[in-house]
């Protein structure tokens, strides 16, 4: 087995929301990010516990790129105690908080990919106060809540070079499949005059600097 088909296999075991052809849709658009810019400095905003890492961390292998991946590791208000996606194994019972960092930390290391996925522990917004490095990739997939999802965005956004590319998770055309927040920073992108759409898979929007 190759070591992109391993990877791609591992990644479908991780714990994690992301279908599988949302996932490899992911890998396919980092990598040609990856080939049309090699060595280049990628962001993820929700790392959970690493399904998305790793596949786009296996395209950054291939392309000699980084990707930071960016979480508080407690879990999103939708993750929480007597919310549909709670995972009472992931609390820490320490503190009886969600903490998703040890098994994101396990994901990386049996991916073998600790020099390509590099941790950024702490709140999204603090952290993009001191983050310069412009971004060849940026993925938005936190928090789904209004205040998160556009704080991500605004945060972060900026940062992205002219041709990189942004990729937004969980966007729903229809309500009823899910919340708004994400589909509202997609238009919000969309229509800034500074993304074009490049491609769809189920929830997930790729959309290119210009």
């Amino acid at each position: 087995m190759s070591r992109r088909d391993e990877l791609l296999a591992y990644a479908n075991t991780v714990k994690g929301f992301m279908p599988r052809d949302e996932g490899l849709a992911l890998y396919e658009h980092a990598l040609a990010q990856g080939e049309r810019v090699p060595a280049g400095t990628w962001l993820e905003i929700g790392a959970w516990c690493g399904k998305s890492a790793i596949y786009l961390g296996a395209a950054g292998e291939a392309s000699s790129s980084v990707l930071y991946s960016l979480d508080h590791h407690h879990g999103s208000e939708e993750n929480q105690a007597g919310w549909t996606h709670f995972d009472p194994a992931l609390v820490d019972s320490a503190d009886g908080r969600l903490n998703t960092l040890p098994t994101w930390q396990r994901s990386i290391a049996r991916a073998h990919l600790e020099s390509t996925v590099v941790g950024l522990v702490g709140q999204s917004v603090v952290v993009a106060k001191h983050f310069n490095q412009p971004l060849d990739l940026l993925f938005i997939d936190g928090g789904h809540g209004r205040d998160a999802a556009w704080a991500d965005y605004e945060a972060w956004t900026p940062k992205v070079a002219p041709a990189g590319l942004l990729l937004i998770h969980d966007v729903f055309d229809d309500p009823a499949e899910g919340g708004r927040p994400p589909f509202e920073i997609y238009q919000a992108a969309r229509g800034s005059g500074h993304f074009i759409d490049v491609a769809q898979e189920g929830s997930l929007r790729v959309l290119r600097r210009v």
